[in-house]
């Protein structure tokens, strides 16, 4: 090397090599360049079900159910069986193998775990309190019920329900519309099923939907951003550090419901 002559480094990007005199890199930089034409190269040689999941498996917080320090007494553990069958669902393994659903006559479970992990089989299971509310409260709309948590005082003095949702990556529609996810699809549909009533009623709707590999819509992040915002002041902890733990516990127990879901189904074949 010539004295005096500046060091030429180089990147990828799309498959070609680019100088970048101007922008020494440091080493996260480059690593996160070969990340990204590595998954580039993945997603564009996979199938249209595992460009969802990967989309899906890369969103921000999806992964942070692997950070969480496991504990039993709040929730937020995995059995040795539940974690096996988690890691190879979230990689894209065969799950199943050939077995037949238990509660599906002469259906076969596919191999991405999509059938076993639908909305109806971990609905329920997301957060430690629930409280529904709005059955009744308005005569044209008798039979809905717009709040699976209802806080009071969410925003300018009015009540917020929120309407717990999830969904798949895998269904019909995501797969076969281009430009379609999951979780804002998801957004709609609870908005046209529940913002007559919630009007009515004065409360914002809420949709907190999420898909089944941890990606929340974009109502469930403006959400709890606002939820950490608070409770950062009130704890004095970084807000930042309190959205990881918040995703982190919501995230621990989707897996375990989709991981259980998977295992009921195989086991009792």
């Amino acid at each position: 090397m010539e004295i005096g002559k500046p060091i030429i480094h180089v990147r990828f990007v799309t498959g070609r090599v680019e100088s970048l005199a101007q922008w020494p890199p440091i080493q996260k930089a480059l690593s996160a360049k070969i990340d990204d034409f590595q998954f580039n190269q993945l997603f564009n040689s996979s199938s249209l079900a595992d460009r969802a999941r990967l989309l899906s498996i890369s969103s921000p917080h999806a992964l942070s159910w692997l950070s969480v320090v496991p504990s039993e007494g709040l929730g937020l553990h995995l059995s040795p069986d539940q974690f096996q069958v988690a890691i190879k669902w979230w990689l894209g393994l065969d799950t199943s193998g050939g077995s037949l659903c238990s509660l599906c006559p002469d259906t076969v479970l596919d191999p991405l775990g999509h059938h076993a992990s639908t909305s109806e089989s971990c609905r329920m299971a997301h957060l430690s309190v629930k409280v529904e509310a709005g059955n009744n409260l308005t005569p044209d709309h008798s039979h809905t019920r717009p709040a699976d948590v209802l806080v009071l005082n969410w925003s300018r003095g009015r009540p917020a329900a929120f309407d717990i949702c999830v969904t798949s990556a895998l269904n019909t529609l995501t797969l076969s519309e281009a430009g379609v996810c999951a979780d804002q699809a998801g957004e709609v549909r609870k908005h046209s099923a529940n913002d007559d009533k919630c009007g009515d009623l004065g409360w914002f709707c809420v949709p907190l939907v999420t898909e089944t590999y941890g990606e929340w819509g974009p109502e469930a992040k403006a959400c709890f951003s606002q939820l950490a915002s608070r409770l950062s002041i009130r704890l004095q902890k970084p807000k930042s550090v309190i959205l990881h733990e918040l995703y982190g516990r919501l995230n621990t127990c989707l897996v375990r419901c989709v991981a259980t879901a998977i295992l009921s189904r195989i086991q009792s074949s």
